[in-house]
């Protein structure tokens, strides 16, 4: 990559990269980027780039009408509702299991009426950009998830991360060796304190799990969280950047020429209309530079130098 303190928001094609609460994966030479897309029936679309700055779209890998596959005996399917609506599919993430050759998909699930389904939605490809496979939607050991997240640890052992219980409590859960399932739940953080949004990633031998608060679309403050084990103790929740993370909500870190960097959404984009109010439409990204170092973490550079409005 040329310069990874600019990765493009836009496509190949000059449009609005349609990416969001979703996550960058780095496969055989390319960065494929996955996120919601709510145009049309599409709900996960994917891009891909050898440079992070020129963005083929790719297009949907997530619709109505994707190919199912009932894998959970105890779960509800369908991607419309009973209505014949959509439903809403928040937050994709996607790992590649390597001893499968498997693409790895699970979102958040909602029924698209009402906002009680609170459960995980899983698919998987054998194509990083196509060809997807959903498996149906389920409560993991009957706990509520919604704002979610995948890691894949050093010795290949996958994470799933998920708000829970009405999203006071943050749950953490190990996959099975195919990272198709839920195998057990490890540990329970922050409890009461409302925590959504994570994202994690591990320098140093020590993991950094970054959070917001649920304040809806509105931005909040962006806390974060270190620990020697997943599994383990983790440190209180400090503050980092300002009182609204620079009008962000966190959607994945990532790591870029051994420089780290925060990816967010910035809901609505950074001026909502006095009279129209929040527009989903206008909604972009935000890119930050972050320096890891247990407590001391800090964003490095300002939105006015790391940022990119379209």
């Amino acid at each position: 990559m040329n310069n990874s303190e600019k990765i493009s928001f836009l496509d190949s094609s000059g449009k609005p990269i349609r990416a969001h609460g979703g996550c960058i994966l780095f496969h055989q030479g390319f960065y494929y980027w996955y996120g919601e897309d709510r145009e049309g029936d599409t709900y996960i679309r994917c891009y891909k780039s050898e440079d992070l700055t020129s963005w083929i779209d790719c297009g949907p890998v997530i619709t109505s009408t994707t190919p199912k596959k009932n894998m959970f005996s105890y779960m509800t399917d369908g991607l419309t509702n009973c209505k014949g609506g959509k439903v809403n599919l928040e937050r994709p993430k996607v790992i590649y299991n390597k001893q499968s050759g498997m693409f790895i998909m699970y979102v958040h699930y909602e029924n698209g009426i009402d906002y009680l389904e609170a459960a995980i939605g899983v698919a998987f490809s054998f194509f990083p950009d196509k060809n997807f496979i959903y498996l149906g939607h389920y409560r993991p050991f009957g706990y509520m998830s919604r704002d979610c997240t995948l890691f894949v640890d050093d010795d290949q052992s996958a994470y799933f991360i998920s708000a829970s219980n009405d999203n006071l409590d943050l749950m953490i859960y190990k996959l099975s060796d195919d990272y198709l399932e839920i195998d057990s739940r490890v540990n329970t953080l922050f409890k009461g304190l409302s925590r959504e949004a994570p994202a994690l990633i591990k320098q140093g031998g020590i993991y950094y799990l970054f959070t917001s608060g649920c304040t809806g679309w509105f931005p909040n403050q962006c806390m974060f969280s270190f620990s020697s084990s997943i599994e383990g103790e983790w440190s209180e929740l400090i503050k980092i950047g300002d009182i609204n993370t620079f009008h962000s909500q966190p959607a994945f870190i990532i790591r870029l020429n051994g420089s780290v960097y925060y990816v967010g959404d910035v809901w609505g984009g950074y001026n909502w209309d006095s009279i129209k109010g929040f527009d989903y439409e206008r909604s972009t990204y935000l890119l930050l530079s972050i320096k890891l170092n247990g407590k001391e973490t800090a964003f490095k550079l300002t939105k006015t130098k790391m940022t990119r409005k379209i």
